[in-house]
């Protein structure tokens, strides 16, 4: 293969021919790309003048079609980094379970023995079982609340599914816009799922004004991302660049909005409201129950911090090569690892929930439903910074508009984060089990397992749930004390 930089002002000279030989699966040349850079003078203001080089090569005849890619994917050391990131994020896992299993199988277990052998003239109720009978109370804001669990829920199956369909290999790298035009067709197809768990939340609350929470549903998060992408795409056409989305594009993308996303939401909403209102196996109390003060690490602030922080971990080594394919040149072709990593944030998510809801409780507040959500969302927080980092240390944009891009995007990514692991922490940390037959009935949390004689189970809406090998050994346990 031979390079040859030219201009309409200069010629390349003989010495910087250089011969690239491809030998096996590595490119060998000692010619180095600053050599390349010719030296233009610029006699006037305004001067126009044209850059070019040409490639002349052998395209080599025992490499395959299928492996074409391969010699190229081989020699990039990110796959080496991205093994530490899996190791990071399974050791992140372990630890997180065996203190789940700890609580689950040491703490409660302890408890529910003690409960069962008092009497219940001198039973003596304290910690996460005094607040019993306000569990369930409705959360201020609940309309918002089921809004933006739909939303999750429809985020988490087109992020799901289009991960699947990239480890099948469907969608290819070679294949220009493939993984987005796949999610988007997704996310319009799980519409249906957004207003099922939407309305069956609504109604669990006691929601009087469905068509309201139907309609905000199917509208209110797409449209914060279609506004933002909106004003984005406006000043690339202001600016006239090149990149901006054409007007017949976003005009089929209001279409299949409105016209495959809202009626399917509609329709699962529909069917959500007609089946039978979520029965609770205990009965709220009329007056609200006072929450005594709460210590440091229980205040709404510090699960905040805390709750993102366990998730971003799993995946802040991703963030820098799913980063440098957005705004460098690299290409992102690891999807199986990406997989993997997703399934360890769904995992993290669900622990870290279960955590930090299980000590609320022991201090006697019950408001758990918005700071479920809240654990999960703190992700979204890491994420933002990490995207000033990246801005900061590896970026070296000149002007005020590449900025501005920038940080559009981000904000729709980090909204988008924001309801995803907001749903899954809160979703892990539902209160749907009543277990054991003590003096009391005794609400906690756990995932929707396998039904038994000695556990009344509460059905939850959402049909999209994670159960672990930790959670079915304490059922077990629990059902055998």
């Amino acid at each position: 293969m031979y390079i040859f930089p030219n201009s309409t002002t200069n010629n390349c000279n003989g010495d910087l021919k250089q011969r690239v030989r491809i030998t096996g699966t590595h490119c060998v040349t000692s010619l180095d790309s600053t050599q390349l850079i010719l030296r233009i003078d610029i006699v006037q203001v305004h001067q126009l003048f044209y850059l070019s080089f040409s490639l002349f090569g052998l395209q080599p005849t025992d490499h395959k079609w299928a492996s074409r890619w391969d010699y190229i994917l081989e020699t990039m050391p990110e796959s080496k980094i991205q093994w530490v990131s899996i190791l990071n994020s399974v050791v992140l896992v372990l630890f997180l379970s065996a203190l789940v299993a700890t609580i689950l199988l040491r703490t409660l277990r302890r408890d529910i023995a003690r409960y069962s052998q008092l009497e219940s003239s001198v039973q003596e109720e304290s910690g996460w079982k005094l607040v019993h009978g306000d569990v369930f109370r409705p959360p201020a804001w609940g309309m918002l609340l089921c809004v933006l669990l739909g939303s999750g829920s429809q985020l988490f199956l087109m992020v799901l599914v289009t991960l699947f369909f990239a480890c099948l290999g469907f969608l290819s790298p070679a294949n220009r816009g493939g993984l987005m035009t796949c999610a988007l067709a997704m996310y319009a197809c799980s519409g249906i799922l957004a207003g099922f768990v939407s309305a069956r939340m609504y109604k669990f609350i006691g929601g009087l004004r469905w068509k309201a929470n139907v309609f905000l549903t199917a509208t209110f998060c797409p449209g914060v991302v279609f506004i933002m992408f909106f004003i984005l795409n406006l000043a690339l056409w202001i600016l006239g660049s090149a990149t901006a989305m054409p007007f017949g594009t976003i005009v089929a993308l209001l279409a299949l909005w409105l016209c495959v996303s809202l009626p399917l939401c509609f329709v699962g909403a529909l069917l959500g409201f007609r089946k039978h209102a979520i029965e609770v196996p205990v009965r709220t109390n009329q007056i609200p129950r006072q929450i005594p003060f709460l210590t440091t690490y229980s205040r709404p602030v510090i699960t905040f911090f805390l709750g993102g922080l366990l998730p971003f971990s799993c995946i802040f080594i991703q963030l820098f090569f799913i980063f440098n394919s957005l705004w460098g040149t690299q290409f992102y072709f690891m999807f199986g690892l990406l997989f993997l990593v997703f399934l360890m944030l769904v995992i993290t998510c669900s622990e870290t929930a279960i955590l930090l809801c299980y000590f609320q409780l022991c201090s006697e507040d019950y408001r758990w439903w918005w700071r479920a959500f809240h654990c999960g969302a703190g992700t979204s927080f890491y994420l933002f910074i990490y995207s000033i980092h990246y801005f900061v240390s590896r970026l070296e944009f000149r002007d005020a508009t590449s900025g501005f891009l920038y940080f559009g995007y981000i904000l729709i990514i980090v909204w988008l984060s924001f309801l995803l692991t907001g749903k899954l922490c809160h979703r892990s940390a539902t209160f749907t089990r009543l277990y054991g037959e003590t003096s009391q009935q005794l609400i906690f949390f756990s995932f929707k397992l396998s039904p038994s004689p000695s556990f009344y189970s509460v059905m939850y809406p959402d049909p999209l749930c994670s159960v672990t090998l930790v959670f079915a050994l304490a059922r077990s346990l629990l059902a055998n004390r």
